[in-house]
């Protein structure tokens, strides 16, 4: 059984990246009308077993609530068990595959990728919570899962709500969800302190041109120059906020992106490396050794054998 709720808001324009071996999944909208939303929540209660494949979604970001149940998150081909309470926290871009092994009472609150990143602007610790893919427990004690149950049946009412202000009290409710994730999560405080909010806004910026540039092969100037700012500022924020170089978190990306494609595609090292922008296959197989510790073959090998050993336990 499944409802789901639509609000509406008009999103800003935003390059979106593609992917080519990854399926990408486009939200269900019930009714044409409602193709406008920025906040969708639904409640999905199954019987037995059910599982996704891994897939992506380069449009929105999710949180899923699972109130009872259990399961596995294949996670960029990493498995991840779960069992309610807790919250899934899924990245746009983050390929995902869920199973859950029984039956599970589940919501799933989905947040359109323009306004999320608005969201997120109004507290450095939301970029930070957004920044990986978690699962969340919320096990530690009874009032946990019960709050954050509450918290989105009055989200799922205030977002199918006519009522005048609901997109600012829908607003409120899905900081009040955010925030309540962030204290839930073990951050790293260690690293960023001294960051101020505006060199973890610079970082956040740089991190969605990354995503929409990766394969080009740019030098850093063409990214400070996109964003405004100096090549000096642009290593200074990254030292402040993300412990990194710029060149390291273009790296990276493109190391993410290439182990998605080894694991989930089928393409050829050789087309791999081409399609990541790369113009010598030997050049992408040094820099997968040196970023990853394992030739692209390798990897691909050692994780294909990792999921066959697990098909084969269940």
């Amino acid at each position: 059984m499944t409802h789901s709720a639509v609000a509406k808001y008009q999103p800003k324009s935003i390059p979106k990246t593609m992917l080519t071996t990854v399926p990408k999944v486009r939200l269900y909208v019930e009714r044409p009308e409602d193709e406008n939303w920025f906040v969708h929540v639904g409640h999905v209660t199954d019987r037995g077993r059910w599982r996704t494949e891994p897939h992506a979604h380069p449009a929105y970001g999710q949180v899923i609530f699972v109130r009872s149940g259990r399961g596995v998150m294949n996670l960029e081909g990493s498995s991840v068990p779960f069992e309610g309470p807790c919250a899934l926290l899924l990245p746009t871009e983050c390929v995902h595959g869920l199973d859950y092994e029984i039956d599970a009472d589940r919501w799933v609150v989905t947040i359109e990728v323009a306004y999320l990143t608005q969201v997120n602007a109004k507290l450095r610790e939301f970029i930070a919570l957004w920044a990986l893919p978690r699962m969340i427990p919320l096990s530690y004690s009874a009032e946990a899962g019960m709050e954050f149950a509450s918290l989105i049946e009055s989200l799922k009412q205030e977002v199918e709500s006519d009522a005048v202000g609901h997109v600012v009290g829908t607003e409120a409710l899905l900081t009040t969800l955010l925030l309540m994730l962030v204290r839930e999560t073990r951050l790293d405080q260690t690293g960023n302190d001294g960051a101020t909010r505006n060199d973890v806004r610079q970082v956040d910026r740089f991190r969605k041109l990354i995503d929409e540039h990766y394969r080009e092969n740019l030098p850093l100037q063409d990214y400070a120059s996109m964003m405004a700012i100096s090549l000096v500022q642009l290593r200074a924020a990254c030292a402040s906020a993300a412990e990194q170089s710029p060149t390291k978190m273009i790296h990276a990306r493109i190391i993410t992106e290439a182990k998605r494609n080894l694991i989930f595609g089928d393409m050829s090292v050789e087309q791999i490396a081409f399609w990541l922008g790369f113009a010598d296959a030997a050049y992408f197989t040094r820099f997968f050794r040196r970023e990853v510790g394992q030739a692209p073959s390798q990897f691909r090998l050692a994780a294909r054998q990792q999921a066959q050993r697990k098909v084969l336990s269940q």
